[in-house]
């Protein structure tokens, strides 16, 4: 295991792990709202285990490796006057997991303005078979992100011995740090309603980013114009400078009552 302590692995490891702790960040506010479908003692469960089953899925992804980057070929083509690509299984599996998010989000927006407090009565009476579906849903869009994040693992660590160690501990330790703070991001969520909505709409907003991403790898063309990739630093600054103001928005209602 000496080749995990040299400076070049030590650089990738670290660098590896913020970057798989702050996709994770995805993953987080897609649980803290989930979750809110369950009775409230339940919830602290629900997240546990669906992070501790996300990273047993993750290691067996990093395991089949060559599976996943096999998934580039082309699996058929679409060419009309209008549209052309290339769809491979990583496009499909973003465009799926992009759609799902943007069914979810609105459906969760829509129950909880249209419907406010009908849900919270209904959570109560579902105790037997709610924890089975959150859970499902939790391992679902964990899929989706795990193939985005073990891209970027993969191409970093490129060319390093030790590798998929290094993919390894780097996944254990962003799981660990998301356990860390899902707990007090879900309970913070579900105290304010208006954090609850601007995270449905972050999770909109990332519905269409892995949408983006997958018609990117399909090398998609629409009217003649390629369809490039979307940096995430463009989601990451919306989604702090959003947090910035609700929090100021949160404050300024606090001194005010």
């Amino acid at each position: 295991m000496d080749f995990l302590f040299t400076p070049e692995s030590i650089s990738a490891l670290l660098t590896l792990t913020f970057l798989e702790i702050i996709l994770g960040i995805d993953n987080i506010v897609f649980i803290s709202i989930v979750v809110g479908e369950l009775p409230e003692e339940k919830r602290a469960r629900a997240t546990n285990i669906g992070l501790i089953l996300a990273l047993v899925l993750r290691i067996i992804l990093l395991f089949t490796i060559t599976w996943i980057i096999a998934m580039k070929s082309s699996l058929f083509s679409i060419d009309t006057s209008q549209i052309s690509a290339e769809i491979n299984g990583q496009a499909l599996v973003l465009f799926a997991g992009g759609l799902f998010l943007l069914y979810k989000s609105t459906k969760e927006i829509h129950e909880k303005i249209d419907h406010a407090g009908e849900k919270d009565k209904a959570v109560a009476n579902k105790a037997a078979n709610t924890m089975g579906h959150i859970l499902l849903q939790i391992i679902l869009i964990d899929a989706v992100f795990s193939l985005d994040s073990i891209l970027t693992a993969v191409g970093m660590t490129s060319g390093i011995d030790g590798a998929l160690w290094i993919m390894i501990i780097a996944v254990v330790v962003s799981i660990l740090a998301m356990m860390i703070f899902a707990h007090p991001v879900t309970r913070f969520v579900h105290r304010h309603p208006s954090l609850q909505i601007l995270a449905l709409s972050f999770l909109i907003l990332i519905g269409f980013m892995l949408i983006a991403e997958g018609a990117h790898l399909a090398n998609m063309q629409v009217m003649g114009q390629h369809i490039g990739n979307i940096p995430k630093g463009y989601l990451y600054f919306a989604i702090t400078f959003s947090l910035l103001v609700e929090f100021l928005n949160m404050r300024f209602r606090k001194m005010k009552n």
